[in-house]
């Protein structure tokens, strides 16, 4: 151990020192595991342990200052008394214990994600219930917590002798105690100044992977806490407001739209579809976590989606279809409000600013139907039940079910074949009371630990995703031959889309492969089945679905109907919590925190990174959509108002 003099320092320096190696056995374990990922050089290397020891040192300053006034403004007559000495030695192992639990979690969410601790993390914290019985129904976690802490007390024993010798070194003077902790919260400021998120890891070079290596868990984490809603003026790339005005209402114009809204920024338009409107029951289904790439038709020869490849070639089809985020909460705001993804937090999160919206069930309701929204799970988990009840759905979720009428429940929820039971319930009560309804549901059971209703499928439940997929598509299929037995099936217009993909990390910061999901608009006799190759976003679901029923309505939306013979062409907003993205369908524009702009060349492909600059016509479209999102936010924009309501109302049947 170091031959520091003071009793005080040498004990803080053994806990710093077990921490920093810690986090470097933590670091080369992750880097093995995906060490091809990685594409690791020599230089790239020097890179990730370099700027990652400053991120470890920058998390010990915080970390340390409470052991170290603790350590430096203790009584000194406490130091040489025998239950002082046994509680400092406790105090290591319980630190031990801390460092490596951290050290598990990160692999653990590494697992899951890709990435180190985050915003994800963050919000886990707030639904530990469900977070917690998904881990205990994942992993053997007992053990687990069993063997870090005998390795931590192992570990306390070896280092004991050190222990012993530092508490017994002289003490440090009072004068200068005060002197240590008043430089240590300084420089513990200055830090909090200089180090974040982006910063210093964005030395490391354009491989994901390598940044998140390079950072240190922990810090990542609380900085997260401290960042989980980004004002896009004050760290993203802007143009000035007439600018953005005049390109975002191009983005989104129409031939059968007019722009009514006295911001310039404003969206607000009346949409004027041909024809008169149907009377069409919609049911939307989000499904959990269904990537593109596990469908049979996209390419996999598992044989996990068989219902889903058939019901292919009977709908309407989009096979260039693209997620916004990486989160279920993106994927229904993108959805429900048809807004891009901007910075931090979804809407859906936002407490306390997550109603009033013009949201599609809004739209529906206006129109006379009954808006349903359906979770599998517990609604307030994400914030659902306050952000779909303060916009216009009434809610299902499992606390209005009786147990009697869930088969199967797991930590996320019911299993989809329930959830799909009552969707059929509700339908049957609007359909016999004469209303048309809409329903939104999002299902849970292709969520890990991937548990379901056994003697379903041919591969055992709790065994993986490849379960989980199989076990979806089977609902679905149910589902469906449910349905189809029901006097309103022939009026009803069905809509199958994921939240997200299966897993969004990559060697990019946005790989947008990994935001590519399937959607499905099915609905015999009404509905002709093709397929769509344009690029499409989750944003142009809501005006799209509303196009094909010939809805007139006043739109909020930053979407567009890509079914018009004159629609643009096609481009999809990704991102995750600080990155935002457009791509056109061949090249990727991204706006980073601290101002930062890049393009992807070839964004499929060899995905060639390049710096640029607010001239470049991508990146200008790019800062629109999310600067002008993030205005209509802030200037409440999008907020449902009572002139928004149609004219011409359906009556009821």
């Amino acid at each position: 151990m170091p031959q520091v003099r003071y009793a005080q320092l040498r004990y803080l320096s053994i806990i710093l020192l077990a921490w920093l190696a810690t986090f470097f056995l933590t670091r080369s374990v992750l880097l093995i595991s995906h060490l091809a990922d990685a594409g690791a050089t020599l230089g790239s290397f020097a890179a990730i342990y370099g700027v990652g020891l400053v991120y470890d040192l920058a998390f010990l300053l915080y970390a340390a200052l409470p052991l170290a006034a603790y350590l430096l403004l203790c009584p000194r007559r406490f130091w040489q008394q025998a239950w002082h000495r046994w509680f400092l030695h406790a105090l290591l192992g319980f630190s031990l214990f801390v460092m490596l639990f951290t050290a598990a979690a990160e692999w653990l969410f590494w697992d899951e994600f890709g990435v180190r601790f985050n915003f994800i993390a963050v919000d886990y914290l707030v639904y530990s219930k469900e977070v917690v019985n998904n881990i205990l129904e994942s992993y053997p976690i007992y053990p687990l917590l069993a063997a870090l802490a005998v390795l931590a007390v192992g570990t306390t024993v070896t280092l004991g002798k050190y222990v012993a010798e530092a508490i017994n070194a002289p003490l440090l003077p009072r004068a200068k105690a005060w002197a240590g902790l008043a430089s240590l919260l300084l420089v513990a400021v200055l830090s909090s100044l200089v180090f974040g998120q982006a910063f210093p890891r964005g030395w490391v070079g354009g491989n994901a992977y390598q940044r998140e290596l390079a950072s240190n868990g922990p810090f990542q984490f609380f900085a997260a806490f401290r960042n989980n809603e980004l004002d896009y003026a004050q760290f993203y790339a802007v143009l000035p407001d007439q600018e953005v005005a005049a390109l975002i209402r191009k983005e989104v114009s129409e031939p059968n739209a007019r722009f009514i809204g006295t911001d310039a920024q404003d969206v607000r338009r009346e949409i004027d579809n041909p024809g008169s409107p149907g009377r069409r029951n919609v049911v939307l289904v989000t499904i959990e976590s269904l990537s593109a790439k596990y469908l049979g038709s996209m390419g996999d020869t598992r044989g996990l989606t068989p219902n889903l490849d058939a019901l292919r070639k009977r709908s309407l089809f989009f096979n260039n279809f693209y997620a916004t985020g990486t989160r279920t909460d993106r994927g229904l705001e993108a959805i429900t409000l048809s807004i891009p993804p901007t910075p931090g937090r979804s809407i859906v999160k936002r407490i306390g600013r997550e109603a009033g919206y013009s949201s599609l069930g809004q739209q529906f309701k206006a129109q006379g139907y009954d808006s349903v929204f359906l979770y599998g799970g517990r609604g307030y988990f994400d914030n659902m039940n306050a952000f779909f009840g303060g916009n216009g759905y009434r809610i299902v979720d499992q606390s209005s079910v009786a147990d009697a009428d869930m088969q199967f429940t797991n930590a996320w929820g019911m299993s989809d074949e329930d959830l799909y039971a009552q969707s059929l319930k509700v339908a049957d009560a609007d359909h016999a009371a004469g209303q048309p309804f809409f329903m939104q549901l999002m299902t849970t059971s292709n969520h890990r630990p991937y548990t379901y209703p056994e003697g379903r499928i041919d591969i055992p439940s709790g065994t993986g995703r490849e379960g989980a997929v199989k076990y979806t598509d089977y609902a679905i299929g149910r589902f469906l031959e449910a349905a189809r037995k029901k006097p309103w099936f022939d009026q009803t217009v069905f809509i199958f889309v994921a939240d997200h993909t299966a897993g969004s990390a990559g060697k990019e910061d946005l790989p947008v492969a990994n935001y590519h999901i399937p959607l499905f608009i099915y609905a015999p006799g009404f509905i002709e089945p093709r397929e769509i190759a344009s690029v499409t976003s989750q944003i142009d679901l809501a005006p799209t679905l509303l196009g094909i029923l010939g809805f007139d309505y006043t739109s909020t939306f930053f979407g567009r109907n890509v079914l018009r013979a004159d629609a643009a062409p096609g481009r999809a907003l990704i991102g995750n919590y600080q990155h935002l993205g457009l791509f056109d369908g061949e090249n990727l524009a991204i706006l980073g925190p601290r101002r930062a702009m890049r393009r992807h060349d070839d964004a499929l492909g060899l995905s060639h990174e390049t710096q640029a600059t607010s001239d470049d016509p991508l990146l200008r479209r790019d800062i629109a959509y999310y600067q002008g999102a993030s205005h209509a936010f802030k200037k409440g924009l999008i907020a449902w108002k009572g002139s928004d309501t149609p004219h011409v109302m359906l009556s009821r049947r």
